[in-house]
C-alpha cells in the first residue's frame, strides 16, 4: 500500500549536492528547509579541486574546522593540500600558477565524494529536513505555493509518496536541472564538449594540477587523496572514436601520445579504473529564475571545465543567493512581492556572470593558436 508524507515548508531545495547542501546549510538558520535527492549517497564526480577562496565560504558556514579534521587516520589527512596549477597552452612552456602569496592560503584536492557527504551530514545537524533517495514525480503553483511530489526511490520505503506544500523553490540539481524541466523551462546548450575520465596510482612527486593542450582537446590531470590521480580528456565526441574513449588500454595510448600526459602516467598500469563520460560543456537554462523559484549552480547554467571553478561556484553562488535571500526578505516571511524582487535581482546577476564567463571563455581558447586548422579549436576560436 502507498503510504504518504506531507509537509508544509518555508523552501524546498531540490537536489543535495554542492550547491543545494551548500544553499541549505546557509538557510536552515532562518527557514525551515527541506532537501531532497534522488540518490542516498553523492556519486563518484570528476571535479575534485578547490580553489583558495572557498576558505572563506567554509569560514563564513562555519565548515572549516569540521572539513581540516577529516581524516583518513590518525596521519593521514583525507584531502591534499592543492598548491597550484601547471598549464601548457599556446606554448610548450609551463605556465605556472601557484597559491604560495594566495591571501586565502592553499586549495584542496578532495575527494569529492567524502565531501559531499559531509555536505550532507552537516546539513541534517543544523536541522534540514532531509528525504533521499527521493525522485522529483511532479511540480505545479497553487495559492502562491508550489505543490510538489516525489517518490521514495528505494525498495525498503515501499512506494513511500512524499508531498511538499513550499513558499519558494530552489533547482539544485545539476545539468539536469529537473525541477525546471518539469514546468517546461528549457535549456540550450553553447557546445558538445564532453570529459573523458579515469583514475590511476599516482607516484609523482610533482603535487600540481596540469593542463595540457593538444590537437584534439585538452587534458587534465591531478594527484586525489588516497596515493591516485584523475586523468581526464575534454573533447567533442565527434573527433574521437567511441572505442577509444570506452576502451583503457587505448585512452592510456592516446593520453601517452600528448608529452605532459605521458610524464604522469606510470607503466605499470594494473590499478587503473576507468570511470565514465560525461558532459563537459556550456549550458544554461533559458530561464534562470520564475515565479517563487530560482535555478543554482549547474542547473542554472553549467561551465566549461577550462574555468577550473566549478566547486567554488556552486559554493559561492548558493551563499550569494542566500545573502540576496536574507537582504530582501527582512521580516522571514517570504512574501510574494518579496521573491519576486529576489528573482529580478537574481536574473541580473547571473545574467552578467554569464557575459562575463563567455567573453573570458572566448578570449582563454583563442590563446591556443597551434592547431588552429583542427576541428576543436576552429569551433572555439
Amino acid at each position: 500500500m502507498e503510504s504518504e508524507i506531507n509537509k508544509e515548508v518555508d523552501i524546498a531545495i531540490i537536489g543535495g549536492g554542492l550547491a543545494g547542501c551548500t544553499a541549505a546549510i546557509a538557510l536552515a538558520k532562518s527557514y525551515n528547509v527541506v532537501l531532497v535527492d534522488q540518490t542516498d549517497s553523492p556519486p563518484e564526480r570528476i571535479g575534485e579541486c578547490l580553489a583558495p577562496a572557498a576558505r572563506r565560504i567554509l569560514k563564513q558556514l562555519d565548515l572549516l574546522e569540521g572539513l581540516e579534521k577529516t581524516r583518513l587516520d590518525s596521519e593521514q589527512s583525507l584531502h591534499l593540500k592543492h598548491i597550484g596549477t601547471q598549464s601548457y597552452w599556446g606554448t610548450e612552456q609551463a605556465y605556472v600558477v601557484d597559491h604560495l602569496r594566495n591571501p586565502d592560503g592553499f586549495g584542496w584536492h578532495l575527494d569529492r565524494q567524502a565531501f559531499e557527504i559531509y555536505l550532507r551530514e552537516t546539513a541534517l545537524q543544523r536541522g534540514v529536513n532531509c528525504f533521499w533517495p527521493a525522485k522529483l514525480q511532479s511540480a505545479h503553483f497553487e495559492n502562491h505555493r508550489w505543490q510538489l511530489s516525489a517518490t521514495a526511490n528505494d525498495k525498503v520505503s515501499n512506494n513511500l509518496l512524499y508531498r511538499f506544500k513550499a513558499k519558494f523553490v530552489i533547482d539544485a540539481t545539476g545539468r539536469q536541472s529537473q525541477f525546471a524541466r518539469k514546468i517546461g523551462v528549457g535549456r540550450e546548450q553553447y557546445d558538445k564538449l564532453i570529459s573523458c575520465w579515469l583514475t590511476l596510482p599516482n607516484q609523482e612527486a610533482n603535487k600540481m594540477s596540469t593542463i595540457s593542450a593538444s590537437e584534439f582537446g585538452w587534458w587534465y590531470s591531478a594527484p586525489l587523496p588516497h596515493n591516485r590521480r584523475v586523468l581526464a580528456l575534454q573533447t567533442d565526441p565527434d573527433l574521437i572514436s567511441r572505442n577509444t574513449l570506452k576502451n583503457v588500454d587505448q585512452f592510456i595510448q592516446l593520453a601517452q601520445s600528448n608529452q605532459q600526459m605521458a610524464r604522469l602516467i606510470q607503466r605499470n598500469c594494473a590499478a587503473t579504473n576507468f570511470h565514465q563520460i560525461v558532459s563537459a560543456n556550456s549550458t544554461r537554462l533559458n530561464q534562470i529564475a520564475g515565479q517563487q523559484w530560482v535555478a543554482l549552480g549547474d542547473a542554472a547554467m553549467s561551465f566549461d571545465p577550462l574555468s577550473s571553478q566549478g566547486m567554488f561556484n556552486a559554493m559561492a553562488a548558493a551563499v550569494q543567493l542566500t545573502e540576496l535571500i536574507m537582504e530582501r526578505d527582512s521580516t522571514g516571511s517570504l512574501a510574494p512581492q518579496k521573491l519576486k524582487d529576489i528573482q529580478i535581482s537574481y536574473t541580473q546577476q547571473l545574467d552578467q556572470i554569464w557575459a562575463h564567463y563567455m567573453h573570458h571563455k572566448k578570449t582563454y581558447y583563442r590563446q591556443e593558436m597551434r592547431w588552429k586548422d583542427a576541428d576543436f579549436w576552429k569551433r572555439r576560436h
